[in-house]
């Protein structure tokens, strides 16, 4: 039993969230004012056809470091007798996430996700 109860701490720290897909899943069904209650303006809008459509877009942008291992003149990864390739320098990545509602006669109709950071 003492063991578990170690344990309990450790299994906590592994908890995640769940997907973007089961966050959003309770948005269906709701009235508009629901939606822009819990998620905020759009960043674009359309309406076509009796549907209107609200457009998140998330994005972020990471600053990934360059290659410690990269020594060409000292035998490092590429090393003396691999290939020269240029360093990797420092790089920034934009990642970024899209969600799509669909509304119909008010209310949230269904969703769609798309992206390289839906999270």
């Amino acid at each position: 039993m003492k063991r578990l109860l170690l344990l309990l701490p450790l299994l906590a720290g592994c908890a995640r969230e769940p997907p973007l897909e089961a966050r959003l899943a309770p948005l269906v069904g709701q009235p508009e004012s629901a939606l822009l209650a819990s998620q905020g303006v759009p960043t674009r809008s359309y309406e076509s056809e009796g549907k209107k459509y609200l457009q998140y877009e998330w994005r972020r942008t990471q600053l990934w470091p360059s290659d410690p291992y990269y020594y060409p003149y000292w035998g490092g990864r590429y090393g003396r007798f691999g290939p020269l390739l240029p360093p990797a320098g420092p790089m920034l990545v934009t990642r970024g996430c899209d969600v799509i509602f669909t509304l119909q006669g008010g209310k949230v109709e269904s969703f769609g996700v798309r992206g390289d950071d839906c999270r």
